[in-house]
């Protein structure tokens, strides 16, 4: 297939996510029973936010067209590690390596090991040879090149088979906020979502925030209202029972509303269900500090990322901020 082609089909199946059919409403089904964390409305995000800010024609061709892409690359075929923490979250990584050209072989979640088969099979109706270009395999033995996404255990692991292969090797990551005092009802509504949407298991969901000193959580704990349909949740609900216990027992101060415990901490990660905040004395001195983290993924504030943003990345938005599309053309 040339660029053309390649944008076409995938153009083709950002119409096809905007319209489905029965056939993606099973599949939505399937993956929802298979793992709980991956509601029917968190799907239907998932696959809103990919068609919406990756699958359009004019979105692809002014990315394509940044890298001076052409039909001159030389194949390689690279091994893909896809994670499984929110539905989807490997897509961007899929596409990179479609889109430049090169063969991929790809290694998927167990926890995310429905949506992506079934979307790589309309592809392929569409067009069978995408088949010679894109498969799924149990491993990833004699690739050229890695793109890798785990945990910090898992990164190690990864290192020591990939790391003598040209490679981009992913740790965890975080998203934080800083806050300024004085939001309004509607950013702290779309702060809400940053933290809240897939129940805070993205590296691009906020856990943890900075405000200022006496700062009133009153109104942010009513923008929390919104998922407060998470305590019915099984899964959600035996965590939160879990952390809430744990603070109890430690006698350690929090907050807690039905979606979320807050817990004074300066800890960039928490837990499911719990929510990190720190006091600082000076909101840029307190912005530098957390966008130079380097365990930050994501800064959410009016000076950084906006309000209601996090989870929904530009092509150009690449996790880590590894330029994986200019690492696959040095290839």
């Amino acid at each position: 297939m040339n660029l053309k082609e390649r944008i076409r089909v995938i153009v083709a199946l950002g119409d096809y996510l905007r319209t489905g059919d029965e056939s993606l409403d099973a599949v939505k089904e399937k993956a929802q029973q298979k793992n709980g964390w991956f509601t029917r409305h968190f799907i239907d995000l998932a696959f809103e936010n990919i068609a919406t800010g990756f699958l359009s024609e004019e979105r692809l061709l002014s990315w394509v067209a940044l890298y001076h892409l052409d039909d001159n690359i030389v194949p390689k075929t690279v091994g893909v590690v896809m994670a499984g923490n929110i539905p989807l979250v490997g897509f961007h990584d899929f596409l990179c390596v479609f889109i430049s050209g090169h063969y991929q072989r790809i290694k998927l979640s167990e926890k995310d090991d429905v949506l992506f088969p079934f979307l790589l099979g309309k592809m392929k109706e569409w067009n069978v040879t995408i088949g010679n270009a894109v498969a799924i395999a149990e491993q990833l033995k004699g690739c050229d090149a890695y793109i890798a996404t785990g945990s910090n255990n898992s990164a190690r692991y990864f290192n020591y088979y990939f790391g003598r292969y040209p490679s981009v090797i992913r740790q965890n990551k975080t998203s934080a906020a800083v806050l300024s005092g004085d939001e309004t009802a509607k950013e702290l509504r779309a702060l809400s979502d940053d933290i809240h949407i897939y129940f805070g298991l993205g590296c691009r969901n906020v856990t943890s925030m900075a405000v200022p000193k006496d700062y009133n959580f009153e109104p942010l704990l009513a923008a929390f209202e919104k998922y407060d349909y998470f305590f019915d949740h099984n899964k959600f609900k035996n965590n939160y029972d879990y952390i809430l216990a744990l603070l109890m027992m430690n006698r350690q101060k929090y907050m807690s509303a039905k979606s979320k415990i807050l817990v004074e901490s300066n800890h960039p990660f928490a837990p499911v269900s719990q929510l990190n905040y720190s006091y600082y004395d000076d909101y840029e001195k307190a912005l530098y500090s957390i966008t130079a983290n380097k365990e930050i993924q994501c800064v959410v504030a009016r000076d950084a990322s906006p309000f209601g943003s996090s989870q929904s990345p530009t092509l150009i938005q690449y996790a880590d901020g590894k330029d994986v599309m200019q690492f696959l053309l040095t290839l």
